[in-house]
């Protein structure tokens, strides 16, 4: 009888070892944009506190993307994955909603 170990496992990345063939399929989530639609009735104040207060924007950067939601008729209030994005989403048509305003806020894969 042979006193010698046997020979141990493949531990070769994807040759063997499960837990690394299956690290090697997994994604990273995607990201998804929060997307402020413009209105004739939502004031650009309101827009701003909503980007200060739900986006935690600084007052520059609000300001920044209110003119483009302004100008363009949309603009990115932030990027964030998935339930963080719809999230704030509510979050912002919530506040206008209860102050009067329609604000749309929508999320869309980055």
């Amino acid at each position: 009888m042979s006193t010698k170990d046997p020979k141990p496992p493949d531990t070769t990345p994807g040759q063997g070892d499960p837990g690394t063939a299956l690290k090697d399929r997994v994604e990273k989530p995607r990201n998804f944009k929060v997307l402020l639609y413009n209105d004739d009735y939502t004031t650009m104040e309101f827009v701003i506190w909503v980007l200060i207060e739900v986006f935690r924007k600084s007052q520059i950067e609000a300001t920044r993307i209110m003119l483009t939601v302004h100008r363009s008729g949309k603009g990115v209030a932030g990027i964030y994955s998935k339930e963080i994005a719809e999230t704030k989403a509510s979050l912002a048509m919530g506040h206008a909603t209860a102050a009067g305003y329609p604000l749309r806020a929508e999320t869309e894969p980055e």
